[in-house]
């Protein structure tokens, strides 16, 4: 397996913790995952590891700009002739899968199966509608429910990735109140007497930041 190969496979949890930021807001989750899905290609192809970033680092803002876009362009991900016959290639070897062991192949069982790299079957999966199910349960009315697990620690850190991100928006003095109350743990007395400010200023100064940072954080 390629490097490229095996970032494809460790970031898909962060695919997904993306995607589940955006769920229930208009989009079909598999329309989030083939756009996100996409952004990891493009992080993939364009990452330069000289530059001393994580490729998780990255790619957030990537991924993150892909599923943003999706909903700018109102809901449409473009998908080649040659990615849905993938995915249809893909489904048929899940179902063998299913059937045989009782579970779907791995990304990279995938891509050594069909001889392509598995960012391309990260592609191929994210552009699937009705061939691929994402679980195999659905509804009272029949349809399939969307719980697409992913490991704890990719929603962990796509939720510091946008924490970061939200913080680094804010002016100089506002990521000073919040680094003094939640990175320090000052009081609101005790940060009040660092700025120059009252307790009541910085009470009604912080309830703004936070909701400007839940703000960003959803946006």
């Amino acid at each position: 397996m390629t490097e490229r190969d095996r970032l494809a496979e460790r970031h898909m949890g962060l695919v997904h913790s993306l995607c589940k930021r955006f769920s229930n807001k208009g989009i079909d989750y598999e329309e989030l995952f083939a756009a996100g899905c996409l952004g990891l290609s493009k992080a993939i192809n364009h990452f330069d590891e000289s530059r001393g970033l994580q490729f998780s680092t990255y790619a957030f803002p990537v991924i993150l700009g892909e599923i943003k876009r999706l909903f700018r362009d109102g809901g449409t991900v473009k998908v080649s002739r040659s990615l849905k016959e993938l995915s249809l290639k893909i489904a048929r070897l899940n179902s063998e899968s299913l059937q045989k062991d009782g579970k779907e192949l791995t990304v990279s069982r995938l891509a050594a199966r069909l001889n392509v790299s598995a960012e391309r079957v990260a592609e191929a999966i994210g552009s699937a509608r009705a061939p691929l199910s994402l679980t195999a349960e659905a509804d009272d009315e029949g349809n399939p429910q969307l719980d697409v697990p992913s490991p704890d620690i990719q929603y962990e850190i796509s939720e510091r990735l946008c924490l970061r991100q939200a913080l680094a928006s804010l002016e100089h003095e506002e990521r000073r109140l919040i680094s003094l109350r939640y990175y320090h743990s000052k009081t609101q007395v005790q940060t009040a007497e660092i700025l120059g400010m009252t307790q009541v200023q910085v009470s009604r100064k912080e309830k703004k930041i936070l909701a400007k940072i839940r703000a960003e954080m959803t946006a």
